[in-house]
């Protein structure tokens, strides 16, 4: 998972919240009650957990041995399952080919990584130590300390290949230490020689090389980069946090990473004088690959759907454990798969109308190739079921979410996967509470506490970005855990992660997708009503909204906004078969009342005197590049931007009330559909994520043309 932004939290209930409870009770929402039962028995969190210990032993970077080899597991498992079309699609990674936005990094595979200390200055444990170990361990024979466990040694990639920063290059180096801070502007470097020495960094490597390395000669990066930041934050000084460098920075380097508890050591001894000397060996590098995608199905079976799919995706890569992030998305999509497939056979399940595909890629850059260079995948799949971090148990201190998509893609799949969610949180809620539930699903090796899933506003990180990117706008479940105090650690391990959730989230994803496959003609009367019930919910989030709207058309607008998203919502369950049921909701149109709102056209009039030059203009997202600009270690935009001399546009900078800059700048693009004018597309950003100047989202078009990315309709 690729976190930095604030997860955005929507509040259970609404003006219907209670309704809810009562009218649903413990009754399996949308499928049949037999369905719902062969699911929960059939599931296994103990199987799941069982292939996430072994994936858990691979050192998975993109186009590595270690991910090769855990895709091979992948492979071989959903054979031994049955699904049908398994095989590891390969496409070129050499630097060169694009895939839409992404420009393909070359695979990176390492073999040895040892960074020790070689200071004269012995340390206690040094100490009496016979002559001969003393040299040899100055002059950096790893393993001279044996008599003092190897105290000398500071990172070790055999031991824990988290510590060898992603793209580092191959180096034997024995130089001076010297702290940096930061270490990412000119002036944490005032005053200190650091050509050929290491530089000692608490910013992530790849923000610091071409600094360290490219401006002042440093040899390279000791990082103790704390990202990630939650509630715990620093609280644990013996996390080691993955790092990374640039792919394709000209400043070429290695890198290590080492706890805080390291890096406080060496700090307080360097800041009174010492000397630090330290040796670093490394083999490893970036070499020509490809991205390996696995992909395997469950044929449909209605001659008119069957080419219609259902995806099932999760993200493959991430380093040494990484068993929440995200062996976990990748074990329980895993589980769907044999679930479904074994009820399905043995005709507990009747046969989907549509094909359910699951796919494991490489995070983002894996789904952006995979979309643009098998385009007619691309156009087959109707929805997706993201699974990044779906098993952090309690001491992981996760947060279960349902996110719903962007405001650019309203649809009714994130009600769908809402009414199964809610369904556990109720069951094993019950279960907690009173050692009785019809469906606690609870593992016999897990824990019994309540889920408590948490229905939350669309954020980014993952791969629900790429298929919910106006360039495919496929509809994206997004299931995912945050905060998790371990993610990007070495103490991500398989230890932290719980059966019993994961046999959950396998339920929720099982339960979302098969019911998605199906040609029933009960489903849009059922659609539609959850696709109520998730409106009651989400009104709960408008009413705390408006309150921190003290501008009237702000707040007015933002209203106007949501009730349209709703409407749209409504709209895409209309593509569902019915046998000429009806069912009416309430009518939102109240709110504008309720808050003393004029019509929208007497508030656009009202709104004329704030209008900026160019807010009339209307924007087309052109064909290509397809996929997200922020993409994985390639920056598009910056890339592109550079080319043509423009700068940092201000938008990708600001902050809003519930968003930032890559959020706003993600949804313009979206909303760029050539019918919106700019005022409009700058007033949707903001009912999603807070008031934002339109010559913000003006600069951004602008800049976003000279690009090509987006053309002016006239």
């Amino acid at each position: 998972m690729r976190k930095g932004i604030a997860v955005k939290v929507v509040i259970a209930g609404g003006l219907l919240g209670g309704f809810a409870s009562a009218t649903w009770g413990q009754r399996p929402p949308l499928l049949p009650e037999r369905d719902v039962a062969a699911l929960a028995n059939e599931l296994s969190g103990e199987t799941a957990k069982r292939n996430l210990e072994v994936i858990a032993t691979f050192h998975r970077q993109r186009g590595s041995k270690g991910f090769h080899a855990a895709a091979e597991l992948v492979a071989s498992r959903l054979r031994e399952y049955g699904l049908q079309d398994v095989e590891i699609l390969e496409f070129p990674a050499d630097g060169k080919s694009f895939y839409g936005t992404q420009r393909s990094r070359p695979a990176w595979d390492a073999e040895v990584g040892e960074l020790t200390e070689v200071s004269e200055t012995r340390s206690p444990c040094q100490e009496g130590l016979p002559d001969e170990v003393g040299k040899a361990h100055q002059e950096g024979k790893v393993g001279a300390l044996v008599g003092c466990h190897n105290e000398g040694v500071l990172a070790s990639y055999a031991a824990q290949p988290v510590v060898l920063a992603e793209d580092s290059e191959s180096a034997e180096v024995t130089a001076e230490l010297v702290d940096v801070g930061t270490g990412t502007k000119d002036s944490d470097y005032a005053g200190k020689e650091v050509k050929g020495k290491i530089v000692l960094s608490s910013a992530q490597p790849g923000a610091v090389q071409d600094l360290a390395v490219g401006k002042f000669g440093a040899a390279g990066i000791v990082s103790y980069a704390q990202n990630q930041k939650t509630a715990w934050w620093g609280e644990d000084e013996n996390l080691i946090r993955w790092g990374h460098l640039e792919t394709f920075s000209a400043n070429k380097t290695f890198a290590f990473m080492v706890s805080l508890k390291t890096a406080r050591g060496l700090r307080e001894r360097l800041a009174q004088g010492d000397k630090i000397a330290l040796r670093a060996v490394v083999k490893a590098g970036q070499h020509p690959g490809n991205y390996e995608v696995v992909t395997a199905t469950i044929p449909g079976a209605d001659v008119k759907l069957k080419a219609e799919e259902i995806a099932f995706s999760c993200h493959l890569d991430h380093q040494r454990p990484g068993a929440n992030d995200n062996a976990s998305g990748c074990v329980t999509i895993l589980e769907v798969a044999r679930t479904l497939n074994t009820l399905i056979s043995e005709r507990k399940l009747a046969p989907p109308a549509r094909t359910i595909r699951f796919i494991f890629p490489p995070e983002i850059e894996g789904t952006v190739t995979l979309l643009n260079a098998q385009p007619e995948l691309a156009r087959r799949i109707k929805a997706a079921v993201h699974m990044d971090m779906v098993g952090g148990g309690p001491t992981t201190k996760a947060v279960f979410h349902v996110t719903r998509g962007p405001m650019s893609l309203p649809s009714f799949v994130h009600d769908v996967a809402w009414a199964f969610a809610e369904f556990v949180n109720e069951e094993s809620y019950q279960f907690a509470a009173t050692g009785k539930a019809d469906y606690p699903m609870v593992a016999a090796e897990g824990g019994k506490e309540p889920l408590r899933a948490e229905y939350s506003a669309y954020t980014m990180g993952s791969d629900h970005d790429v298929y919910q990117d106006s360039s495919f706008g496929i509809p994206a479940i997004y299931l995912n855990d945050w905060p998790d105090r371990y993610i990007h650690t070495n103490f991500d391990t398989a230890a932290n992660i719980d059966p019993t959730k994961l046999k959950r989230a396998a339920f929720i994803g099982a339960a979302s997708g098969y019911f998605l496959t199906r040609n029933s003609p009960d489903m849009r009367f059922a659609v539609k009503a959850r696709v109520w019930q998730g409106r009651a919910t989400r009104e709960a989030q408008d009413r705390a909204r408006v309150a921190e709207l003290v501008d009237f058309r702000e707040g007015c607008g933002y209203l106007r906004q949501h009730l349209a998203f709703e409407q749209a919502i409504e709209t895409t369950a209309n593509v569902l078969p019915s046998r000429g049921q009806t069912f009416t909701p309430p009518k939102y149109e109240d709110r504008y009342q309720e808050f003393y709102c004029p019509a929208a056209e007497n508030l656009a009039t009202q709104e004329q005197q704030g209008k900026s030059p160019g807010d009339g203009q209307k924007f087309q997202r052109s064909e290509n590049p397809k996929g997200p600009l922020a993409v994985f270690g390639y920056d598009y935009f910056a890339d592109h931007a550079k080319a043509v001399g423009i700068g940092d546009p201000k938008l990708l900078s600001y902050e809003g009330l519930w968003g930032s800059g890559e959020e706003y700048g993600y949804e313009v693009l979206n909303f760029a559909d050539g019918k919106r004018n700019v005022q409009e597309i700058r007033d949707a950003v903001s009912a999603e994520y807070g008031p934002v100047p339109l010559e913000m989202v003006v600069d951004w078009l602008r800049a976003l043309e000279k690009i090509g990315v987006v053309s002016e309709v006239k």
